[in-house]
């Protein structure tokens, strides 16, 4: 875990940022069905309540999505750890996620000490986040650009993460995946999603696998300042 991360509560009223309430919402996770000790310890220390609205705030700990702005999401825990737990089945180093958001899930896998390249289309999104990651003294790469056409500088990577669905999977965002390497992506239209498991192989051939039905904001095209 990233030695820096600040990883005390900041109070909003009613205790509503406790441990006690992170604690919980771990208990939920894990009956839930998520095992790994790794990630549910990052959600119990790192402070989402810092990544929504303060108006929002008290809700933070609950497992469901909550607005963020322009649209779009943060998605809920169970879904961030589940996304979380398949990117570590490869041990990854390096990964690429697509769609920042609020910056959550980006500060969720730096917490587990990854490498991490983030790209949003929209820009006060990402200037949010960038300031959510400073104040959290992370330090995670990020890119106002098209994530649809990934990050392939900093490429391959080990893992590939996208926060938002597309009706199939973006060849560009598979093509920055190194041998041997996942991505996880929602996948299908506005009435029905599915998490989806992409595993290259050696060959360069891919292996898919469906997790769980979703509901994600579509992957969009293009730049928003």
């Amino acid at each position: 875990m990233n030695p820096r991360l600040r990883l005390q509560p900041q109070s909003v009223g009613l205790g509503m940022t406790s441990q006690r309430v992170r604690d919980r919402l771990v208990e939920r996770l894990r009956e839930a069905g998520i095992t790994d000790e790794r990630v549910l310890n990052v959600v119990r220390t790192l402070p989402r309540h810092l990544f929504v609205d303060e108006a929002l705030a008290s809700r933070a700990y609950e497992d469901t999505a909550l607005p963020i702005g322009q649209g779009q999401t943060i998605s809920q825990p169970w879904v961030v750890a589940r996304m979380t737990e398949v990117l570590l089945d490869v041990a990854p180093a390096k990964v690429l996620e697509v769609g920042t958001g609020s910056g959550y899930q980006a500060a969720v896998l730096a917490a587990l000490g990854l490498e991490v390249y983030t790209v949003e289309r929209i820009g006060e999104l990402l200037r949010q986040a960038r300031k959510r990651f400073r104040t959290l003294g992370m330090n995670i790469r990020s890119k106002h650009d098209d994530g649809r056409v990934g990050w392939a500088e900093h490429g391959p990577y080990d893992a590939v993460i996208v926060t938002a669905a597309a009706p199939a999977l973006v060849p560009a965002l598979v093509e920055q995946l190194r041998p041997g390497g996942v991505l996880v992506a929602p996948v299908g239209g506005s009435s029905s999603q599915n998490l989806v498991r992409l595993t290259r192989r050696e060959d360069g051939s891919v292996e898919e696998t469906r997790l769980a039905a979703v509901a994600f904001v579509p992957l969009l095209s293009g730049m928003v300042d």
